[in-house]
């Protein structure tokens, strides 16, 4: 009887200390996550200090955009097949691709297009006496 008593003890227990390591481990989780955010945050607080700097947006422009300032001078090597060379060049994103209305976009159009009123088109079909009247 006292080894069931025993036994039923151990399992209760160990149930608490399952539960007790799973959280210890979870906080462990939390806090390294928190660690590696606020030091997310501190790059990213950096790096809107350096583009309130005119200096850095400067070189950043000449940098990515190939901009000189006035009175310097630009040079770019072009290749034989009309590509130019070296180090990384900027280019233009495509423009966006039309994408069609939404549902709610075409019945708001056919709404506001039946009030409206007809307007007369010309037909170009002859007129439907002037073809009996030939036969």
């Amino acid at each position: 009887m006292l080894l069931a008593v025993v036994l039923l003890l151990i399992a209760s227990y160990t149930s608490t200390l399952h539960a007790w390591w799973q959280q210890r481990s979870d906080i462990q989780a939390t806090k390294a996550e928190i660690a590696t955010r606020q030091q997310a945050i501190v790059e990213l607080e950096d790096q809107i200090d350096r583009w309130d700097d005119p200096a850095y947006v400067k070189q950043q422009a000449k940098e990515r955009f190939g901009w000189v300032s006035p009175g310097e001078v630009g040079y770019r090597v072009i290749g034989s097949d009309g590509k130019v060379q070296g180090a990384d060049v900027p280019t233009l994103d495509a423009p966006p691709a039309r994408t069609d209305p939404d549902w709610y976009d075409k019945l708001w159009g056919s709404v506001k297009e039946a009030g409206k009123e007809p307007s007369a088109t010309p037909t170009t079909d002859p007129e439907p006496d002037k073809v009996l009247k030939d036969q």
